[in-house]
């Protein structure tokens, strides 16, 4: 395993791999590594020949700057956490100029409207920040195969859309969310949760698998309806939104069609901590 800190080192490795007609799996990551991350690296590295794990806090995706200053950066604590991965493995820990050459511009992207529903209302402007850094990753390292979590459903879907209408030749591989014991979905943000928190969190996914096995038997109102007075019974935990859509459009569902496919979607805050999850209903 190589760590590598700039484009400069990084490209030559790469150019070499690619004339030798070998594959590169992409796995992009903001860093503290846990379990799901190396799911995600796992599948990489059994399709490929060579895996790029990039850990960058990317700045233009954050609308709130304490967010920002607070997420987790525990570098040598995730470069541990891969060394056993030696063969195939290189990590890309890239300088902002690597990224934003022209300084922390932003593109605007119009991704057909998922962008402005669920995490796109509640945080202006992160998908085109989201856009932009993935956009240059691509642009830098040309994977064959680009992985990302369902746990980050919009996103996931918001990659999808951005390869469509930039024409990047990547085929992107969704993964399924790993989970603690006790439910909660695995986040670098889970490092941030006191004890009690962290317990209290466990209801996000109870929530959502009630949610799931009703699905078939009461309507939307009566689910959204039950999903805040659970919340609001609770003193740890705060909901944001819970939303039922269209997996493809995003769309809030409104009337049930059959050959569509629905999942639910959260946002809570554990105190300042936001935690989001999701489940595939049919």
């Amino acid at each position: 395993m190589q760590v590598y800190y700039s484009i400069s080192e990084l490209k030559p490795k790469l150019n070499a791999i690619k004339k030798q007609e070998q594959t590169i799996g992409f796995v992009p990551t903001m860093g503290a590594l846990h379990k799901g991350h190396l799911s995600l690296i796992e599948s990489a590295m059994n399709q490929n020949d060579t895996v790029v794990v990039s850990i960058f806090v990317n700045p233009t995706q954050f609308n709130n700057k304490e967010d920002f200053e607070n997420y987790p950066r525990t570098i040598e604590e995730d470069i541990q956490i891969v060394s056993h991965l030696k063969d195939k493995l290189m990590i890309y820990v890239p300088r902002v100029e690597d990224i934003y050459p022209n300084g922390l511009q932003t593109i605007q992207f119009d991704f057909e409207g998922i962008e402005h529903e669920m995490e796109g209302s509640f945080r202006p402007g992160h998908f085109d920040g989201v856009g932009s850094v993935l956009k240059s990753f691509f642009k830098l390292i040309e994977p064959n195969k680009a992985y990302f979590g369902e746990k980050d459903f919009q996103q996931l879907q918001i990659v999808r859309k951005l390869i469509e209408i930039e024409h990047i030749p990547v085929q992107i591989i969704a993964c399924p969310i790993m989970r603690e014991p006790t439910g909660l979905a695995m986040s670098s943000r889970n490092k941030r949760l006191s004890e009690k928190q962290f317990k209290e969190a466990a209801l996000i996914y109870k929530v959502l698998t009630e949610v799931q096995a009703d699905f078939g038997i009461k309507n939307v109102n009566e689910l959204t309806q039950r999903v805040e007075e659970t919340f609001e019974a609770n003193t740890t935990l705060k909901l944001e939104y819970f939303i039922i859509a269209d997996e493809e459009t995003l769309q809030p569902l409104k009337n049930k069609e059959k050959n569509k496919k629905y999942r639910a979607f959260i946002a809570v805050f554990a105190g300042e901590i936001r935690l989001i999850d999701n489940i595939a209903l049919n």
